[in-house]
Formats: structure tokens, C-alpha cells, sequence
């Protein structure tokens, strides 16, 4: 490793090109470990979100690669930096958090500007760039504002533009929409996502939000006890969890105990334990006899009456329990034995059907997913 002019450690050609690496990061507070031994890499100009329950880590996380927390072992690069020990005002990152932050006796001006201030940059600029920010963020004209003058949408805008304006390489934002009510903070995720794509700025956004995660991200981090459990796409987590965890925290799933009664080729035969169901799965490297959870979304699941599904491969004759109508989805809770599963149908392909009729759910083989039983 070589030695920038600043004397900031380079780290090698493996991370230089990494918009964030964490190697082998290891935080310990007391005898309790929140962190054990996390490595991440962010490519740059993408949104990662760190997905996870209360407790998980992913503070901690967020916290030590903007410095405000000291790692007990690891090393954590920013754009080819190695930057261990330095504050965080000598890290080419900025952080947005929960709580907006303003200074409450300055202009919204005064606070989108501060950065630009105390760096002595020119007046001339200064209201150049935050007339940019303020476009930026869909908020023109706001300039002589004070804070207690603006709605939690607007200070959060307000807040997220001063952590740009020094157009940092990278951007750390402590869920910052969770204090917004959920019509608002909806909105203000798509708005999120359309400011990082415009900028191109690296966001790496804590959240313990699945949907939200979801919503605005190129890859998700899921976290749980001090750990990373599944990385990948959107798509990828929501469609091929590989854990029991991640197939429970993300999104919603019918998940049944069974063991697998035999293997053919790439597919599986399962016998659901307390049921006399036996069900068809891609095998995913199971053998027999194996001790196996079986998830199921509850969009793949249809509900209809018996012998309504033929051709389809797994069907599971049933009770329906309740139906929920929540506008365009429609909700049903069905009884196969002593397991109920949840389907959501929407109310186009649901059939009519009445709470304790006799019913058939099916679903596809290939919208089955065998995960080993923790």
C-alpha cells in the first residue's frame, strides 16, 4: 500500500474500485458483539440498503464506516482510502440521519450552505450550488425559511441537501424517513431513489423496512445478529431467500415443516410433517430424509374449489377460514390440516367463495423453495 499527499492509506487494487469496502469488521460493546467479522463491498453509484431487525448491527455498521464509531478489528476503504482512524470530517462521506438536524436560528439558505461556509467558499457559489440543491430536492423559493416553518417532508429534503451540496462520493443515511408518516414517506423513498440515479452518488441507507428496502435499492445487505446472512438483488432476496430468516423477514411466506421423501433428478418429493401432504420442489442439493422448512409466497398460492386445479402439481385439499377484502387483493386464510397458509389473490382471479366452504390451494412445483431447518 502507498501513501496519498494527505497521508491517507491506499488499500489495494482489490478495493480501489469499491465505493465502500468493509473487511472482517468486529465491534464489541461490553461482553455483547454487534458486529461479527462483516465484510461489504458497494460499487459505486449504486443505493445498497442494510436491511435488518432492532439489534442487528447495521448502525454500528453504517456508524463505523462514517466514523463515528471505532471498529475492534477490520478495515473499512472509501474510493481506494483506507480511512481507519480518521474522523468523520476527513472522510469523503457525509450521513443523513433519523432526526433532521437543522440549526433552528439559521435559513433554510444558511443551513443548505453551511458546508460551502465554513470551507470559506465564495457568496457567489454558494448561492449557485444551493439553488442547484434546492432544485435538486423539489423545493425552489424556500431559501429564507426557518425550520420550524417547514413539514417533516420538507426539512428532511432540506437536511438530505446539505449533506449533498459538498458532493460527497459517498452518502450514509440513518433511516431518515422512519419519523415521516407512511403516506409521506412513500413518497419521499421514490424521491430518494431519483436523487441518488440523477447524482450517481454511492447511498448506502440503513433500514429495517423490508418494503422500503425493496422500493428504492439496487442490492440489498440483510443483517441479523451481528451478521450478513444474504446480499443480492431485490428480486434475488425476495425470490431465492436463502435462510429461513430471510425468507420470513422479507416480504411474507407460508412456511411449513416437512422432510424430503425422495429426490429425482433436480426435483423433490416432501412430505409435510403433522399432514398427509406430500408436495413437489426443486430439490436445491437436498437429499433424503432431510429436515426441510417450505416457503411459499402467498401470491403464488391460488384458492379454489376441489379439483378446480388440475394439471397443477402440488394441490392441498382445505378449509377456507377467512377472506379479507383489501381492495384489489383479496386475502384468504385456509386450514390444511392443523397449518394455515395465506393466499393473496387479487380480486379478479378470486373466485367467490364463502368462509368454511371445502376448497383446493395449489401452486406451482417451481414456486416452492426448500430451505434446510435451522
Amino acid at each position: 500500500m502507498g501513501t496519498s499527499p494527505r497521508g491517507v492509506r491506499r488499500s489495494s487494487s482489490e478495493t480501489a474500485h469499491a465505493a465502500i469496502a468493509v473487511e472482517g469488521v468486529v465491534k464489541r460493546f461490553g461482553a455483547a458483539t454487534a458486529l461479527a467479522g462483516v465484510s461489504l463491498r458497494v460499487e459505486p453509484g449504486t443505493f445498497v440498503s442494510l436491511l435488518g431487525p432492532s439489534g442487528c448491527g447495521k448502525t454500528t455498521l453504517l456508524r463505523i464506516i462514517g466514523g463515528f464509531e471505532t471498529p475492534d478489528a477490520g478495515s473499512v476503504t472509501i474510493h481506494g482510502q483506507r480511512v481507519d482512524g480518521l474522523p468523520p470530517n476527513r472522510r469523503p462521506v457525509n450521513t443523513v440521519f433519523q432526526r433532521y438536524a437543522l440549526f433552528p436560528h439559521k435559513t433554510v439558505f444558511d443551513n443548505i450552505a453551511f458546508p460551502l461556509a465554513i470551507r470559506g467558499l465564495p457568496k457567489s457559489e454558494q448561492r449557485e450550488r444551493v439553488q442547484s440543491m434546492l432544485d435538486l430536492v423539489r423545493l425552489p423559493g424556500i431559501e429564507q425559511r426557518a425550520p420550524a416553518q417547514l413539514s417533516g417532508g420538507q426539512a428532511q429534503r432540506v437536511s438530505l441537501a446539505r449533506a449533498l451540496i459538498g458532493q460527497p462520493q459517498v452518502l450514509l443515511l440513518d433511516e431518515p424517513l422512519a419519523a415521516l408518516d407512511l403516506k409521506l414517506r412513500k413518497a419521499m423513498q421514490l424521491e430518494l431513489r431519483r436523487i441518488q440515479e440523477e447524482l450517481g452518488t454511492s447511498f448506502l441507507y440503513v433500514t429495517h423496512d423490508q418494503e422500503e428496502a425493496l422500493t428504492m435499492s439496487d442490492r440489498i445487505v440483510l443483517m441479523n445478529d451481528g451478521r450478513i446472512v444474504q446480499e443480492g438483488s431485490p428480486a434475488e432476496i425476495y425470490d431465492r431467500p436463502a435462510t429461513v430468516f430471510a425468507s420470513d423477514f422479507i416480504g411474507e411466506a407460508n412456511l411449513l415443516r416437512g422432510v424430503v421423501a425422495a429426490v429425482d433428478g433436480e426435483w423433490a418429493r416432501v412430505r409435510v410433517l403433522d399432514t398427509a401432504l406430500e408436495i413437489q420442489a426443486p430439490a436445491s442439493g437436498l437429499g433424503p430424509d432431510c429436515p426441510v422448512v417450505i416457503s411459499v409466497r402467498p401470491e403464488r398460492l391460488r384458492v379454489g374449489r376441489p379439483g378446480s386445479a388440475n394439471g397443477v402439481e402440488n394441490r392441498a385439499p382445505g378449509r377456507l377460514e377467512r377472506r379479507i377484502f383489501l381492495g384489489n387483493i383479496i386475502r384468504q386464510y385456509v386450514a390444511l390440516g392443523p397449518e394455515i397458509v395465506v393466499a393473496a389473490q387479487s380480486d379478479v382471479d378470486a373466485e367467490s367463495l364463502a368462509e368454511g366452504d371445502r376448497v383446493e390451494v395449489s401452486w406451482r412445483a417451481d414456486n416452492t423453495i426448500l430451505l434446510p431447518e435451522a
